[in-house]
């Protein structure tokens, strides 16, 4: 079993950037602004062939109260409970401050391992600092450049050292015990383990309740929420099984209307929730049942159907809903008028923050996670296919025909169809949807997005030679 190494210090010391490089991705948001991790985020790392887990953390903060800082603090807390290491990193420019030895006495009484290191120490500024680290109590400190990658192999030294002292205990019995079975389980491999877990993205508009939904499905406050507008900065996954099916929940910002999101911040947040829909199998479009499906809403929904992903609208704080009718059948005729292209897209109502019909959402997730994934054999295809052109053959260009000959599905997740015919470029937008809501109909695909690609057939005589006539002899 790997050992958990958790990333704290005060705010704008470098230790998002340190996650990056110990991850081998620029995955956390990195920016001059203090604060801008929230949330703690976990990621595999790997330095030097040592794999670990590792955890990034908010920028502490000495407060205990209910403030959005006080719950920063709350999380960091239980980051350094169930980590194994905890690196204390600081910023050797600056110096030592106050805030630095407050939070070094706190990690001595926690009676973790702990690990001093000195970021930012590219440069002759940094001597003056390593000196006065010696101040925290903590030992001599490690000298780093999270950004450069300089002092890995002495911070290597400061995790192997842990990871060893975990493994021993561990084969002395007093960590793990060893499984009955004595059968090593080999570790599947990245394309097995990405076929195996559910991706799922919770999306939508600033303070409709992402946060709070998955923390009530995980069954723990692992996520920072509040009545603040746009807490979460960051695209948090988080791994959770329902009903033995293994899933990775991913948070993300709200997404507000582009002329809205002007600083900069905001802007990087922005690109991780869009990159976390590009990877993600099911997006939750989460709304908030009183202000309805709004424009930006279906901005979200058609960005979700366009990257191929399955898309399931949640419909949050149904507990406090009066006119549940009215407010309901707005959202579906507004998804009837707008969104033509998702027609069946399941809608479920429910409360996150009371836990009501979150199992009704998780059904529908999956059930839309298997229509996304679905094949059709080609032979039904073909038998369709013929029979929807005898009851409306497609229009004919320049007065002649279109014969759509043959189809067989290219691909899953989405369903995506090809159809060889005479004349691609000459079938109109309007017959294309014709054969897409026929597919749906025909083959049970409501929701999911459909892509049907038109081919031209290749000749069978082209590039032949014309056979010569023979000469009659005379």
């Amino acid at each position: 079993m790997t050992i958990t190494v958790a990333i704290i210090g005060r705010p704008n010391v470098g230790k998002s950037t340190l996650f990056n490089r110990l991850v081998g991705q620029r995955i956390a948001l990195v920016d001059d602004t203090p604060g801008v991790t929230r949330d703690r985020r976990e990621g595999d790392a790997n330095l030097f062939g040592l794999e670990f887990r590792v955890v990034d953390t908010a920028g502490l903060e000495e407060r205990f109260d209910a403030s959005l800082e006080g719950r920063m603090r709350a999380q960091t807390e239980k980051a350094l409970e169930e980590a194994d290491l905890a690196l204390l990193v600081f910023d050797v420019r600056a110096g030592i401050t106050a805030l630095d030895e407050h939070f070094a006495n706190w990690l001595r009484r926690s009676g973790k391992a702990v690990a001093l290191v000195a970021n930012k120490c590219e440069g002759r500024e940094a001597e003056s600092g390593l000196g006065e680290a010696y101040s925290l109590g903590l030992g001599q400190a490690i000298p780093i450049s999270a950004e450069h990658g300089l002092g890995m192999s002495d911070l290597y030294d400061a995790v192997a050292a842990v990871d060893a002292e975990k493994a021993a205990a561990e084969a002395a019995g007093e960590a793990i015990a060893v499984p009955a079975t004595g059968v090593d389980v080999e570790a599947e491999d990245e394309e097995a383990e990405h076929e195996r877990v559910l991706q799922l993205t919770v999306v939508g508009r600033p303070n409709v309740g992402k946060s709070t939904l998955i923390n009530k499905l995980i069954g723990e406050d692992r996520l920072l929420t509040g009545p603040e507008a746009g807490i979460t900065r960051d695209s948090i996954a988080v791994d959770w099984t329902f009903e033995g099916r293994q899933l990775r929940l991913v948070d993300t910002a709200g997404l507000r209307r582009r002329a809205r999101v002007v600083e900069k911040l905001e802007k990087l947040s922005t690109q991780d929730t869009l990159r976390s829909i590009r990877f993600a199998h099911v997006v939750v479009l989460l709304l908030d049942v009183e202000e309805g499906l709004e424009k930006q809403d279906l901005t979200i929904a058609r960005m979700v159907v366009e990257e191929g992903r399955a898309l399931v609208i949640g419909v949050n704080k149904w507990d406090a809903c009066r006119d549940r009718d009215e407010k309901l059948k707005a959202i579906h005729d507004r998804l009837t008028r707008s969104l033509p292209q998702t027609r069946g897209l399941p809608v479920v109502t429910l409360s996150a923050l009371q836990g009501h019909n979150i199992e009704g959402l998780m059904h529908a997730v999956l059930g839309a996670y298997e229509v996304w994934r679905s094949r059709v054999p080609t032979a039904d295809l073909n038998r369709w296919l013929d029979a929807v052109t005898a009851s409306h053959p497609p229009p004919a260009a320049a007065g002649r025909p279109v014969r759509l000959k043959y189809m067989t599905q290219a691909k899953t997740r989405p369903p995506t169809f090809a159809i060889f015919c005479s004349k691609p470029d000459e079938l109109p937008p309007s017959y294309l949807r014709y054969l897409e809501n026929g597919l749906r109909d025909a083959f049970k695909l409501p929701g999911t997005p459909i892509r049907i690609h038109f081919r031209k057939g290749d000749n069978p005589y082209a590039g032949r030679k014309k056979p010569k006539a023979d000469k009659k002899k005379r």
